[in-house]
């Protein structure tokens, strides 16, 4: 009998030891594998718990390199779904794009504990539960977090009390203040030590600021207070009313909500404009010439193609033509260092930021394959499909805001290439030019503008120069993007 009671308990134990390592390994980020935009992301693995049937808790992949946290863009499957191996589960944006998040294992969806919409949620962060029998569903509770429900935002309010008074007192103490906080206390002159903190490590927050105006509960400096010394009865009301206007001083600007994709746009750019020196150089270039060959193209040949499909053909061949140009500055070893092939990245304005997609070898292709390939690749950016092979890389930008009332404009470059090329809109000028007799005649012409960003490391004024050169020949003779 006590042989028996003996291996009842280290069964037991086993089985815990069991529910414990699965859920460790639960927590980890999944292995990743990319074929063709979709990524397979390895279940975690399975583990038992005590009243649970067995299950598998699917944690928030991290799809990117760069990746920290990711948004749930949509649900393809939805609790007590079948789920086949290579089915879309959900979509999950990231800081790159909008990407379709595959299972590698069968089952059923039992609970989806982030739900459509969720913002930030963490690497690693549980996000779905699957059984491998439908029956099993029912046997998970509803009220079982598993560790991966998203916190909701406690309000000012109505903080939780706590029976320690000490935790409470300690919790509230200002020993941090947000920047938006430190704005809003400068502007309305308020009194910190009045304040109450809620967020992590007694950090005052913004919504601490403005419950504190909305209520009234706060100490405003007596300079603040005086008003003009007329009638007698003047400064009490003015005192009175002061919250007040302080509140609608307070509601009158809104909080525009930033993707994944426009947070580390910011980053980036800011980054870039801080480590990076910026040279810029400018030339007008003449864009009659090319409007005649894209003419000739529509109506001899019923080839539609647009100005910037002509200018990405144009800027490769020139980069072909000065490869110090198409290079990078590598850090570890401080030297410039050329890229073996063109690879031109076109920006994308979309709802959710700006994009990049690239098309490679540019100058390999025709100047209608390059037309062809760039409405693709605008079509999968605005619907955020592109795969990461479509937008990673590429070994200089050009940014053209020709369609817009814009003469000429300076663009921020893309680390870690080290150039972007600002196009601006086509202008009609009247100057100076020589006719087939050699005379000299005025004449309108239209001109565009062009300036080039580019890595004082890697450019110098004259490899700007020889870069400018070939470009501007391109233009002026479109025969030779046909070579």
């Amino acid at each position: 009998m006590a042989n028996i009671r003996a291996l009842l308990v280290g069964l037991s134990r086993a089985r815990g030891s069991l529910a414990e390592a699965g859920r460790c390994a639960s927590m980890r980020p999944s292995l990743l594998a990319s074929v063709g935009g979709h990524y397979k992301a390895p279940m975690p693995a399975r583990w038992f718990s005590t009243g649970l049937p067995p299950h598998l808790v699917v944690g928030m992949p991290a799809l990117s390199p760069t990746m920290n946290q990711g948004n749930i863009a949509k649900w393809r499957k939805h609790e007590g779904d079948k789920i086949e191996v290579g089915d879309v589960i959900c979509e999950i944006e990231t800081d790159k794009a909008t990407l379709e998040f595959e299972s590698l294992e069968e089952g059923y969806l039992a609970k989806i504990l982030a739900p459509e919409g969720s913002k930030d949620v963490q690497v690693g962060q549980p996000i779905a539960v699957t059984v491998e029998e439908l029956d099993d569903i029912k046997n998970i509770p509803a009220d079982t977090s598993f560790g991966g429900e998203q916190k909701e935002e406690q309000s000012t309010e109505s903080a939780p009390k706590t029976d320690v008074a000490n935790v409470s007192e300690q919790s509230s103490v200002v020993s941090r203040i947000s920047p938006a906080a430190k704005l809003l206390i400068k502007e309305h002159g308020l009194d910190v030590s009045s304040l109450r903190a809620s967020g992590p490590r007694g950090t005052l927050l913004k919504g601490d600021v403005l419950a504190a105006l909305k209520s009234g509960a706060i100490s405003i400096p007596a300079k603040e207070q005086k008003a003009p010394a007329t009638p007698s009865s003047q400064p009490t009301r003015d005192a009175q009313a002061q919250p007040a206007t302080t509140s609608q001083k307070a509601d009158t600007y809104e909080d525009i909500p930033n993707s994944q994709i426009r947070k580390v746009i910011a980053k980036r750019l800011l980054e870039s404009k801080q480590t990076t020196p910026h040279l810029y150089l400018s030339e007008d270039v003449v864009l009659d010439p090319l409007l005649a060959f894209r003419s000739e193209l529509k109506e001899q040949h019923g080839i539609k193609v647009s100005v910037n499909d002509i200018i990405i053909k144009a800027v490769a061949i020139a980069l072909r033509n000065v490869p110090e140009a198409n290079a990078y500055w590598n850090s570890e070893k401080e030297e410039a260092q050329k890229c073996d092939s063109v690879d031109i990245s076109i920006a994308v304005a979309t709802e959710k930021g700006l994009m990049t997609p690239i098309i490679r070898n540019a100058d390999q292709k025709t100047i209608s394959a390059i037309s062809s390939e760039v409405k693709q690749l605008a079509e999968k950016a605005r619907a955020g499909k592109l795969a990461p092979n479509e937008f990673q890389g590429g070994t200089f930008s050009i940014s053209n805001l020709g369609m817009y009332p814009v003469d000429h404009f300076c663009a921020i470059i893309n680390p870690p290439q080290s150039g972007i090329l600002a196009v601006g809109r086509g202008n009609k000028v009247v100057e100076p030019v020589v006719d087939s007799d050699g005379n000299e005649k005025a004449a309108a012409v239209t001109k565009m503008s062009l300036t080039l960003s580019a890595d004082h490391r890697v450019f110098d004024g004259q490899v700007g120069g020889r870069f400018f050169t070939e470009l501007a020949s391109n233009f002026s003779d479109i025969r030779r993007l046909l070579l």
